[in-house]
């Protein structure tokens, strides 16, 4: 066995037996391989385990490193100069090295992830950094990440990207649209949603293209098209969700009046947040024609974003009443000035151990919903914060606090609806129509004494952008074939049942007496060898309207969607195959939306931060990072 006082690579291995001339034969301790080799020639031992084993690979030259490098300190760097490139011990890593290739790949890694220019590679600062945590790696300049490392990751994700989508039967497409007025660019963003075959919904951004001229609705529509061509989805798109209002005309809606440390500029007066829903003329005019134009195009495949819907109806409702952006500015100053002034293990009581870190994270308090989380538990904890400060302005009245519990209270559903339907890996359009019904009873029954104009601005904007959901056959289909759901929420059961039916119509051409036609017997009832055998009565094909009823008959479930279509896609092969299909589009915003909505936070002159020049590749390889490195 190979000695415990140095590194060798025979620790990973048990030793068989050892033959004459040094031969030896052993065991692979995590896969039990036998391997022959000498003693003293230990290649073969090595190419196992950096082909089957990286982990133990990596550990193994991991530990070679630090034996290494404590010899060299116990000799120390001659007369106290420091060692350099071609000084013994201290050599440069190879460029084959899987080292060196590993801190390259994290380097790009972090460029990937914070959208950093690629520039990055050749500040003076960044190369000390790296010359002081690993001095044998080689610094690569900015073109290898630029022009190599960097389009090899777009190749790794766009053909991972088109072999999932081959197996796809049917997908939505996401259209989402950023522009930038500083730099006078637009982006495109195209985002495939889909089930695989193992009835797992997957995401991923096909896209994303710099557009000069974002009003041109025919050129955005043409890029998509020949995208849907490149990967293979053109005649498998079931909807489009598109929303073609630039990004920075619609920034997370932020509750007006209170602005939290990290959330950029300060809205002027608390107004701002209320009043940017109105664009100018010329640019109304324009996203009025993009939408015109939309439709016309795409016809019922088009639909907006019920996430998007959802902010938009919470915006008006609380911009009705004027007077809540006074308390909520007290409450934002006596935030950020305890949040300055406390020490933050005396915060976990108000904001909760798993949290107190996300509070004061500018990405954290970007949305209405985070905020309204944050204000809860202020409002729950007010006495407390009102105790830990010394300043008797940052204390609210009675009423103001008054006025808070209520805005919590109206807006907790809201809140409750916009985080159901958040995420790309679980069913959300099922969500959309319960959510609306629940919203308006929600809304019918509180009372308030000082919200009483904010209640009444969420249900008009209610009953204006989200009512009409209730009649859509999409959004029908979708929460009926919701096993927790089917038809016990509808008033009218009877005509909800005649929509899905001709809606699942639509989407199942083949009959299912034509199909069982198709098939042929098996083999044993052609044999006369098991004629001595009762036969059993031939099954018949059921028709959409059995496999409703029977399935409708059934007691609701809270089995995931997914997996309760995948176990019953036998019993109900017609509605399975609907589902497939209804089930790919999304209720919530993409990955590339909420990216863009960092970009047009972050990357400003005013900050001194700039739109890297390949920021599209960028945006790109952030949006699919799961897929490189999941």
């Amino acid at each position: 066995m190979a000695s415990k006082s140095r590194v060798s690579i025979l620790d990973y291995f048990n030793i068989v037996c050892e033959g004459e001339n040094g031969k030896i034969e052993s065991n692979c301790k995590a896969c039990g391989t036998r391997i022959q080799a000498k003693r003293t020639v230990t290649s073969n031992f090595v190419t196992h385990l950096k082909r089957k084993h990286q982990a133990m690979y990596d550990e193994f030259v991991r530990k070679k490193d630090v034996k290494r490098e404590a010899m060299q300190n116990c000799t120390g760097p001659p007369s106290g100069r420091v060692i350099s490139q071609s000084s013994p011990g201290m050599n440069k890593f190879d460029y084959s090295d899987p080292r060196q290739s590993l801190i390259s790949e994290a380097i790009a890694k972090m460029i990937i992830r914070d959208l950093q220019p690629t520039q990055i590679v050749e500040y003076e600062g960044f190369r000390e950094l790296l010359q002081l945590l690993e001095p044998r790696y080689i610094p690569v300049p900015c073109h290898y990440i630029q022009q190599q490392l960097l389009p090899a990751y777009v190749s790794q994700v766009q053909l991972a990207a088109k072999q999932a989508l081959k197996g796809a039967e049917s997908c939505s497409v996401t259209l989402d649209l950023w522009r930038s007025s500083f730099v006078g660019a637009g982006y495109l963003g195209v985002t495939c949603h889909f089930i695989n075959a193992d009835w797992h919904i997957r995401s991923a951004l096909l896209a994303c293209l710099p557009l000069a001229d974002h009003s041109n609705t025919q050129q955005m529509l043409s890029e998509f098209d020949e995208i849907s061509e490149s990967y293979g989805v053109s005649g498998k798109v079931f909807r489009v969700v598109a929303d073609l209002s630039p990004c920075e005309n619609r920034s997370p809606f932020r509750l007006p009046g209170f602005n939290l440390i990290g959330n950029g500029e300060e809205d002027e007066e608390g107004e701002e947040d209320c009043s940017d829903e109105k664009p100018g003329a010329g640019e109304a005019t324009s996203n009025n024609e993009n939408c015109k134009s939309l439709d016309q195009c795409l016809g019922r495949s088009r639909i907006d974003c019920f996430a998007r819907l959802l902010a938009q109806c919470v915006k008006e409702g609380v911009c009705a009443s004027p007077q809540i952006s006074l308390p909520l500015s007290k409450a934002a100053h006596l935030y950020n000035y305890v949040i300055a002034t406390v020490a933050p293990e005396k915060l976990v009581q108000v904001f909760g151990s798993n949290t107190s870190t996300n509070w004061q994270r500018p990405s954290s308090m970007d949305k209405w919903n985070a905020q309204l989380k944050i204000l809860r538990q202020m409002v729950e904890s007010m006495d407390f914060l009102e105790d830990i400060v010394d300043r008797n302005d940052l204390v609210l009245g009675n009423l103001e606090k008054a006025m808070l519990r209520e805005l919590v209270e109206v807006l907790e559903p809201f809140e409750e609806a916009s985080d159901m339907v958040q995420g790309d890996k679980h069913v959300s359009i099922s969500l959309g129509l319960p959510c609306v019904l629940g919203l308006r009873k929600h809304l019918a029954e509180v009372v308030t004494h000082q919200c009483s104009a904010i209640v009444m601005g969420l249900s008009q904007a209610l009953d204006r952008r989200l009512a009409g959901i209730l009649e859509d056959p999409l959004y029908v289909t979708a929460t009926t074939l919701d096993p927790q759901f089917k038809l016990s929420w509808s008033s009218d059961s009877d005509w909800h049942k005649q929509v899905l039916l001709e809606e699942v119509g639509k989407h199942t051409p083949l009959s299912p007496l034509e199909h069982h036609s198709e098939a042929q017997p098996s083999p044993s009832k052609r044999c006369k060898l098991f004629s001595f055998i009762k036969q059993r009565p031939t099954a018949q094909a059921k028709t959409v309207e059995q496999e409703l009823s029977t399935y409708l008959h059934e007691e609701p479930t809270d089995e995931d969607p997914l997996q309760y279509w995948k176990r019953k896609s036998i019993d109900f092969p017609l509605l399975s195959q609907v589902a497939k299909k209804v089930f790919t589009v999304p209720a919530t915003t993409t990955s590339v939306d909420q990216i863009f909505n960092l970009v047009s936070k972050t990357l400003r002159p005013e900050q001194c931060r700039f739109l890297p020049k390949n920021l599209d590749t960028l945006i790109y390889l952030k949006a699919n990072y799961r897929i490189l490195w999941s």
